[in-house]
């Protein structure tokens, strides 16, 4: 294709060239990856899951403890409103 009919393509397909040119660029470095890079690759991205997956599991129980705390201060308050505080 020239660049009229790269152009013509573009505007009926609400795209840019320069995407398209990018993903030609992608596919063609992709193909050209050898199987062990890959399995690297595939490799790299399990253990990013693996990761994120332990992150946000983490993240869930901090926020269950921050919970917690939260009600149990809201608990300490009412109850040294209704008895009052201990110092007194």
């Amino acid at each position: 294709m020239n660049a009229h009919d790269v152009a013509e393509y573009c505007r009926r397909r609400g795209l840019y060239p320069e995407q398209l040119e990018q993903w030609r660029h992608d596919c063609e470095q992709a193909a050209s990856l050898s199987h062990s890079e890959r399995q690297r690759e595939a490799d790299e991205l399990k253990q990013q899951r693996k990761h994120i997956k332990a992150l946000e599991k983490e993240l869930a129980r901090k926020n269950s403890a921050l919970a917690e705390t939260a009600a149990l201060l809201t608990l300490r308050k009412k109850a040294a409103a209704i008895w009052g505080d201990e110092d007194e």
